[in-house]
């Protein structure tokens, strides 16, 4: 995996970010630090790419155990350290899973097997956050 992130000196701290596989993602600093708070913040994208990465997995273990899943959401909260380097040190993550008679057990392991074994952000993360999880099923309309 590769990314290439280059600095937009006009923007004030502005960054846009390639891809390996060809994609484009904007960054900006907050106004006290000298961006214009035009896009998600370099750690906010951190932890939108963890909550991917495990609803990913979320929805393919689902799937794979044959359960008729319509949605999943994950909400994230998070708490960082007050000094440099500001790494999360909690993370609580909230799924909202809907399908057709989804049983709780088939989530609580789905998501489970995702912070153990497959979400390669939510394991890294874990090294310095004390990751916590709770999930709601929703029945499909």
């Amino acid at each position: 995996m590769e990314c290439t992130v280059n600095w937009l000196p006009a923007s004030g701290m502005g960054f846009v970010a390639e891809t390996g596989s060809g994609h484009v993602l904007v960054m900006d600093g907050a106004p006290d630090g000298g961006g214009r708070n035009l896009a998600p913040r370099p750690m906010e994208t951190v932890l939108a790419g963890t909550a991917g990465c495990t609803a990913y997995d979320v929805v393919l273990i689902l799937k794979r155990g044959r359960h008729e899943v319509s949605g999943c959401q994950v909400k994230v909260t998070s708490e960082r350290a007050s000094t440099d380097p500001k790494v999360f040190t909690k993370i609580h993550m909230h799924f909202n899973v809907t399908g057709k008679d989804v049983p709780e057990a088939a989530v609580a392991r789905a998501i489970q097997m995702s912070h153990e074994k497959y979400c390669s952000a939510s394991i890294m993360l874990g090294k310095t956050a004390e990751i916590t999880t709770s999930f709601e099923i929703a029945a499909a309309a």
